[in-house]
């Protein structure tokens, strides 16, 4: 049997793969689509929405605001003061002028606190304003 000769160098070729590119285009990809991924926004409690038979669904929505039973509202999953929601549907509607709002009013909740949301947000100078129900 013949021994296999180095070369000239003194060290024998290995034949291997660099998996190295490979990994580093795994990882750029797995960023990108974490990145550009929508995260589905929550208002921050459950509210039991009316049922409405002429329900349409609302594309868009920016800002979701909920109205508990309690006449509570949150927005961003924190409860807001009522003479804040103002402010906060500005700040939002600042970050996306293009969404509109979904207020999520519990069936138990007052139309005094629904009218007070829907005024703020048309100070606010947000126009397109929807109130979320159940589609049956």
């Amino acid at each position: 049997m013949r021994k296999k000769r180095a070369p000239l160098g003194g060290q024998e070729e290995e034949n291997e793969i660099n998996l190295t590119p490979m990994l580093d285009v795994v990882f750029i990809m797995l960023i990108f689509f974490i990145v550009t991924a929508s995260f589905i926004k929550e208002a921050g409690i459950d509210v039991n929405r009316p049922d409405a038979p002429t329900a349409d669904k609302q594309e868009d929505a920016a800002i979701l605001i909920a109205i508990s039973a309690n006449d509570e509202i949150w927005i961003d999953r924190r409860e807001v003061d009522p003479r804040a929601v103002r402010g906060n549907i500005e700040r939002l509607h600042a970050e996306n002028p293009k969404g509109s709002i979904v207020i999520q009013a519990d069936e138990e909740s007052t139309n005094e606190m629904l009218v007070v949301v829907m005024e703020a947000a048309k100070q606010a100078g947000v126009t397109n304003v929807a109130i979320a129900a159940v589609a049956d």
